[in-house]
């Protein structure tokens, strides 16, 4: 029977074919659609400009083997497929050499972190991956099989040989997290002394020195004392923890992309990613050892990842949210169709550019008027495929970050936000309605917000939209929001609220 699919090996015929790692120089933790359309990509186009082929990645999928099943009869190599508004291109990606099922592969990325080859540890394990509690410190619990292994694998209180490259050649238990696994390999490789990069790409604040403290955390549990001092002094020495920021909208494959790329190569691609055209990658640089060229990729290196992650929070996630509450409102199913609504367009730039642009340093080689244009363009681009419903969850946990430091400098510099009072109040108008209409609020907070919300009937029915009847009502409740702790600024004045309340008209005509 013959393999129809994409492989390294057997190129369609006009299509540039993908690089040939000659080495694994990554191993990466979460090899889910985002790597694949973001960080392999700037490796893959790395290798490319610079020539350098010792930058092949191990990936690992942590959840379940799906992406293994897919990429591994391909040889790794699988497309992406870049979807404009107007046109689309595919690109062949070869950087993956393969992916590894940890549950029953643990041993061979154990040996592949400690591997003399391996100068990088990336990570996209989303943020529930990270093993936090509440308070952000490491949840024990759920690492407890990986920290119980680590013990094993130096001897305390069980008696089994350590495990070294080279060594017993016992099978390693298999992995339960993927924190775990990486202390696991990071102890593995101590052993050997060789540097290691570890960088999440993660969108988490400051999340490379989040990630060094849960190591530390996993540590300090599972080697306490004398045995874990090597290990310790090795991370001290030897291991950095670099901050990055990542920015790509990646879409879930549909069936008629996966079919639009079989027509365009000629042959089935199991592997197949689609990603917008926009991709931002800025990586603090503070390497231990060896990296690849991202930058020759486009990639930006610098000293303070910081100011990037704030304008990425107050431009475009902010942006992102009053797109989504507006919109919801106004009847749009998708962001692409809710931004090119003149009312809401105009009032995304109002927050753009009036609102949460003056409140930041632009950051080395970024122009932020620019920056906000490519975002508002991005956002109309209906290949994204994000719905208004989606990007509306978690508003209580969202807004604090998104719109509270715009709100807070902006007052300070004696400037009224007035985007950020509509969007707001679009906020507090979507949690009412979604409440009396039965829908719920899919939010942590959900309970507290919806007891904040009067049990009158909204006037005229449960949609309420475009009752101005319903103004009283809805101030009441709009008000009861807007006192939940913790959603605004401490010290926020009373007539900044009223303002909020006096942008109520406009969301409900």
């Amino acid at each position: 029977m013959t393999d129809d699919r994409l492989h390294r090996d057997r190129v369609p015929v006009g299509i540039d074919a993908p690089v040939r790692p000659t080495a694994v120089g990554i191993v990466h933790l979460g090899i889910g659609a985002f790597h694949r359309a973001h960080q392999a990509v700037y490796t893959e186009r790395a290798a490319i400009a610079t020539g350098d082929t010792s930058w092949g990645i191990l990936g690992v999928t942590q959840r379940s083997a799906t992406v293994r099943d897919q990429l591994r009869p391909q040889g790794g190599a699988y497309a992406v497929l870049t979807a404009g508004e107007h046109e689309s291109t595919v690109e062949l990606i070869g950087s993956v050499v393969d992916v590894a099922y940890p549950a029953e592969e643990t041993e061979r990325v154990l040996a592949a972190l400690a591997a003399p080859s391996t100068h990088v540890v990336t990570l996209t394990i989303t943020e529930k991956g990270y093993a936090r509690t509440p308070d952000g410190s490491l949840d024990l619990d759920s690492v407890a099989g990986d920290l119980a292994a680590l013990a094993a694998e130096h001897e305390v209180g069980a008696g089994v040989e350590p495990r070294t490259p080279g060594g017993s050649g016992l099978e390693a238990r298999a992995a339960v997290s993927a924190i775990g696994l990486l202390v696991r390999g990071l102890a593995r490789r101590a052993a050997t002394g060789a540097p290691i990069t570890v960088l999440t790409c993660d969108n988490m604040v400051d999340n490379g020195r989040v990630l060094e403290r849960l190591v530390r955390e996993a540590v300090d549990a599972g080697l306490p004392g004398a045995e874990g001092d090597a290990l310790r002094a090795f991370l001290d020495a030897r291991v950095t923890f670099p901050c990055s920021m990542v920015d790509r909208i990646v879409p879930a494959t549909t069936p008629a992309q996966r079919d639009e790329v079989e027509r365009a190569l000629g042959v089935r691609d199991e592997g197949l990613v689609v990603g917008e055209p926009f991709a931002q990658w800025v990586i603090e640089d503070r390497f231990a050892g060896p990296r690849p060229a991202w930058e020759a990729a486009g990639a930006t290196l610098t000293k303070d990842v910081a100011p990037f992650e704030q304008a990425k929070l107050r431009l475009l996630n902010g942006t992102h949210s009053l797109v989504a509450y507006s919109g919801w409102l106004g009847g749009h199913t998708t962001i692409a169709q809710a931004v090119t609504d003149p009312r809401i367009a105009e009032r995304a730039r109002q927050y753009l550019f009036e609102d949460a642009l003056p409140t930041l340093s632009p950051p080395d080689g970024l122009d932020l008027s620019q920056y906000g244009e490519q975002i508002l363009a991005r956002f109309a681009n209906p290949h994204t495929g994000h719905t208004t419903a989606q990007v509306a969850m978690d508003g209580t946990q969202k807004i604090p970050f998104r719109w509270g430091g715009v709100l807070a400098d902006a007052l300070a510099a004696g400037r009224e936000p007035l985007g950020v009072a509509f969007g707001l109040a679009s906020w507090a108008e979507f949690v009412r309605l979604r409440t009396h209409s039965g829908e719920g609020v899919d939010d942590p907070r959900a309970e507290e917000l919806m007891a904040l919300v009067s049990a009158a009937e909204v006037p005229g029915g449960s949609d309420g939209l475009g009752d101005v009847a319903g103004l009283a009502g809805a101030e009441e409740d709009l008000r009861a929001l807007l006192a939940l702790p913790g959603l605004l600024p401490a010290g926020t004045p009373d007539g900044f609220v009223d303002a909020v309340a006096a942008e109520l008209e406009a969301v409900l005509s």
